[in-house]
């Protein structure tokens, strides 16, 4: 039985905890209970607070991921709850190969709203994939530079093709293709090579490993994610239904009308959180273990 002192000791703690993290930390506890599974949460504010630095997967992440993940029973696998811009392509890889390391294959990806760019990838790294219809996903084409790297090559090669064919456009074209770095091109063409591969090593070992006709629906996933003749723009947001038909392993989150209460309620909790603080960056675990990035400041909370 706590005495006088462990007892005021208590009372003193939740003092410091603010309201938001006590109601993010109730739902996030009633999450757990309905799967059963160990949870984190890894919540962007890019919505929130735009263009704010930090609000991107970047390498910084993974001392949030190590602290949510210390004390964890492992075998009790993960549920990863999603809602990022995306960020940068060694960071994404980084981050997936220590998710990997540490859960192996047993890992869900829930997408309440959005989980774009590199956040796709990360859910494309995980068994299955669960969206309510106000979920998407987005496309998985990088950016280089701030440009779209799909984009500079088809620019290159349409000025190439038009300049061959009548040589008075090269004075149209020679003042747009001068703004290219020397290297850029071939920068750009690594950066789609790495991406796809990455997404095509991790959809062949996790979610799509023993399923028939494998090979092609890892083509018709990456290009249905990664053409960026198809999906015409980086920011354009794919549907349940959209991810469901270029072949990946799609739960519906209506399905489970408990599991899509507790959720939700989450995410609702995290966006308060994100909207009435000064948080850009949430990584929690169901037992309130926390990383919180406050513009500029991270808060560690045991």
């Amino acid at each position: 039985m706590p005495d006088w002192n462990d007892i005021l000791n208590e009372i003193t703690d939740k003092a410091k905890v603010g309201p938001h993290d006590l109601v993010r930390r109730e739902y996030l506890q009633r999450l757990h209970d309905v799967t059963k599974r160990n949870i984190i949460i890894y919540y962007s504010g890019w919505l929130q607070k735009p263009g704010m630095s930090g609000t991107e997967v970047n390498d910084a992440d993974k001392n949030g991921f190590m602290n949510a993940i210390h004390g964890l029973d492992r075998n009790k696998g993960l549920d990863l709850v999603l809602h990022t811009p995306g960020g940068g392509t060694a960071a994404t890889e980084s981050l997936v190969d220590y998710l990997h390391s540490m859960f192996g294959r047993d890992i869900r990806a829930i997408v309440p709203q959005l989980a774009l760019s590199a956040g796709t990838m990360i859910a494309c790294a995980t068994k299955e994939i669960i969206m309510g219809k106000h979920s998407s996903l987005g496309p998985i084409d990088p950016q280089f530079g701030g440009l779209p790297a799909h984009g500079v090559i088809e620019e290159f090669n349409r000025a190439f093709d038009e300049c061959k064919k009548d040589q008075l456009k090269i004075a149209v074209w020679q003042p747009i293709i001068a703004k290219y770095n020397p290297t850029l091109i071939g920068e750009c063409e690594k950066a789609i090579a790495w991406s796809e591969q990455m997404v095509n090593s991790w959809l062949s070992k996790g979610m799509l490993r023993g399923k028939k006709n494998k090979s092609a629906r890892i083509d018709r996933i990456l290009k249905g994610l990664g053409d960026h003749a198809l999906t015409l723009s980086h920011a354009r947001h794919l549907s349940l239904d959209k991810c469901d038909e270029i072949g990946l392993e799609v739960k519906s989150l209506e399905d489970n009308p408990a599991l899509q209460d507790a959720v939700l309620s989450v995410h609702h909790a995290c966006i308060h959180t994100l909207a009435g603080t000064n948080a850009i960056k949430i990584i929690e675990n169901h037992l309130g273990k926390a990383f919180i990035q406050i513009a500029q400041q991270v808060v560690v909370r045991q």
